[in-house]
């Protein structure tokens, strides 16, 4: 499964959201860095700033950049003469779309997407399509837009309004798969029931070729699958790095969202400052034998750190297994001594607690 970074584009719909063209073109080179395979950073019909963005990637990145547009020639027209190397062109599926956003008929529809993607074709350009609120059409329907398209080499299925469940999401695809190649098919979920890592997962499992995702989930209401999230569960989990630079993930996605000047909390899944953070007598001396032991993956392997504080929690185990690492015969009544300048000079991180150990019990 290869990825979409939507951070950018999705990011700056927020409410309070602005993005500068710089920012922008800054973090997707830190993206193409990071081996994303496409970043979707604008939409170059809303104006000059996201035109710029595109036009000054184009030719630079090795990830393809991907320019959002509606299925207007004054939208393609944009992202072509921006020098996108994907045009992504969206239209709205279900009934409910159809009706209350598109005011079109299915037969519309269909005729619009399809003149959309013949004129992206006649402008040079490699379309894309998502149909938006897919997860909530019916399957006969989507399998009738997939034969109007056959030339399109990805088409998104969207759960545009975070509906869908990984037991839905699943049993749908299951069943397009019967219909449909799934080499063709790419999902974009938002995270409204907080599932959208989830989805992305069992969409992989099922065989789908791409997935959007953004830096930690930054995006509309909720947000989108986590780009973070994603990588590390297919790593430590399904032995499947999806081609990205696992040992510059964390920095990379810190980065990103420092330059954007977004905050993720301190205990944000795969890249909080806590959640490598241990600090429970039990927890740390049995992490001094084998991190393996509460960890379920080494944070290194993902460019982040792992920090043992040791202070009044310490446990005899502990105090022990650092007089043991600073060299320090760990009699009882040395352990015991130990354990009580830990408690008056904790917290403190393991190489400031077997720096004490050795200044205060070493030779």
């Amino acid at each position: 499964m290869q990825l979409t970074d939507v951070t950018l584009r999705e990011g700056d719909q927020m409410p309070g959201r602005e993005y500068s063209a710089e920012q922008k073109i800054e973090c997707v080179r830190a993206l193409d860095d990071l081996g994303v395979p496409f970043v979707q950073p604008a939409f170059p019909a809303t104006g000059e700033k996201d035109q710029t963005v595109v036009s000054e990637l184009s030719g630079t990145t090795d990830a393809e950049i991907v320019a959002l547009a509606r299925a207007l020639e004054r939208d393609i027209d944009a992202a072509v003469d921006a020098g996108a190397d994907v045009v992504e062109t969206f239209v709205s599926v279900s009934d409910r779309h159809l009706e209350h956003l598109l005011d079109a008929s299915r037969e519309e529809m269909l005729t619009m997407l399809t003149e959309a993607v013949d004129y992206i074709v006649d402008r040079g350009g490699t379309p894309h399509v998502t149909l938006a609120d897919a997860f909530r059409t019916d399957h006969d329907d989507l399998v009738e837009v997939f034969e109007a398209i056959p030339n399109v080499p990805f088409v998104t299925l969207a759960d545009s309004v975070g509906a869908r469940t990984p037991a839905t999401v699943g049993s749908s695809l299951d069943r397009l798969g019967d219909d449909v190649d799934l080499s063709r098919v790419g999902v974009h979920f938002h995270d409204d029931m907080g599932c959208g890592t989830a989805n992305a997962l069992t969409a992989y499992q099922a065989g789908v070729a791409k997935a959007d995702v953004s830096v930690a989930s930054l995006g509309e209401r909720a947000g989108n699958s986590s780009l973070e999230e994603v990588v590390v569960a297919c790593a430590v989990d399904l032995g499947d790095d999806l081609g990205i630079e696992t040992d510059e993930l964390v920095p990379v996605c810190r980065d990103v969202l420092d330059t954007l000047g977004e905050e993720y909390g301190d205990r944000k899944a795969i890249l909080g400052e806590e959640i490598s953070e241990h600090e429970s007598g039990i927890h740390t001396a049995a992490m001094l034998s084998d991190p393996a032991t509460l960890e379920p993956f080494d944070p290194a392997a993902f460019g982040g750190e792992r920090r043992l504080v040791f202070g009044k929690s310490t446990g005899k185990d502990g105090a022990r297994k650092l007089l043991e690492r600073a060299g320090i015969e760990a009699d009882d009544a040395t352990v015991s001594a130990f354990k009580s300048a830990l408690a008056d000079r904790g917290p403190l991180e393991l190489d400031e607690a077997v720096a004490l150990a050795k200044r205060e019990f070493g030779d």
